[in-house]
């Protein structure tokens, strides 16, 4: 009897164990002077800072010296690969490589937009891998005055009016000539990417200003770099203002969270179909003070030397 009762310990632990999922969010609090912060989940409703909120990685390039939107993307390689907002008006992005989340290289600024005298900023970027072409790709957005198809601006304001910009590499030394990655007709900021099935879906912030928009919408394509249809759905979320949309599979729901920044608030939505948007907010846990970054999964060893790791310095 007391063999039975082990073996069917060992059973139901394993099996608990291989049902298993965890994720990590990469996030900034603040202005993002202080850096990369993490939290976790095993549900993807109830996150947890990790390092007694504190960060694990302080930046050093770009004017501002900031580490604003920090998005990470796991390659088939092992390397975790993040690129950052440097600063507020900075023509670059920064760059740092990790094989473990927590020893990281020297940063590096990727001079994405300095070939345009009157590119004004290089906000939000995000690091994804195309399987068709074998390589990466960054997309952010900028705004060039008198570049794109007009849109409203309000009465105050910086009169920025955004499209989303792209560049390819290999090996994050050399890099392509920056290309218009997304070209809609209105402002667009904050997009972020996920593959559900054979499909990738494409969010972004509509940041039109008169009337204000402020609100996340939806896109696609068959090929992770692209095209993206122009015409994108109705808005995803609701009647407050969001952005910084993050993206999360989670079995068959997609997942999708995002800032809700003028009630300082975290909101978000699930849907099985992509079409039909289930809003889980009053179920959401996130820790205080949370702004955009990424969600992604990883491996059990890898979020708990992430939760266990603690900072010398903060």
């Amino acid at each position: 009897m007391k063999r039975l009762l082990f073996i069917l310990f060992i059973f139901f632990r394993i099996t608990l164990t291989a049902q298993s999922h965890y994720y990590l969010f990469s996030y900034f609090v603040n202005n993002g002077q202080d850096g990369l912060h993490f939290a976790g989940s095993t549900d993807g409703l109830k996150w947890e800072a990790f390092n007694d909120g504190k960060s694990y990685l302080t930046p050093t390039v770009g004017n501002d010296k900031l580490m604003r939107d920090p998005c990470i993307y796991h390659g088939s390689d092992g390397i975790f690969r993040m690129v950052w907002t440097s600063g507020w008006w900075d023509k670059i992005i920064g760059y740092a490589s990790s094989p473990d989340l927590i020893n990281w290289s020297e940063q590096k600024a990727i001079p994405v937009m300095m070939h345009e005298d009157s590119a004004m900023n290089s906000w939000a970027p995000e690091v994804s891998y195309s399987d068709k072409t074998n390589e990466y790709f960054i997309f952010w957005a900028t705004s060039i005055p008198n570049r794109h198809s007009p849109v409203a601006f309000g009465a105050k304001g910086r009169k920025l009016n955004h499209r989303i910009y792209c560049i390819t590499t290999k090996d994050f030394e050399k890099y392509s000539e920056t290309k218009m990655f997304f070209n809609p007709t209105f402002s667009a900021i904050d997009a972020t990417i996920m593959k559900k099935g054979k499909t990738y879906y494409m969010f972004v912030k509509n940041e039109n200003e008169n009337p204000p928009e402020k609100n996340i919408r939806l896109t696609s394509s068959d090929n992770a770099m692209g095209p993206y249809a122009i015409e994108v759905s109705k808005p995803i979320t609701g009647s407050y203002w969001a952005e910084g949309p993050a993206s999360l599979l989670i079995g068959d729901w997609a997942y999708v969270y995002f800032d809700k920044y003028r009630d300082h608030k975290y909101g978000a939505i699930r849907s099985k179909d992509m079409i039909n948007w289930e809003d889980v907010s009053d179920k959401l846990t996130v820790p205080l003070g949370i702004r955009h970054g990424t969600t992604f999964e990883v491996s059990r060893e890898t979020y708990e030397r992430v939760k266990g790791y603690r900072s010398v310095k903060n």
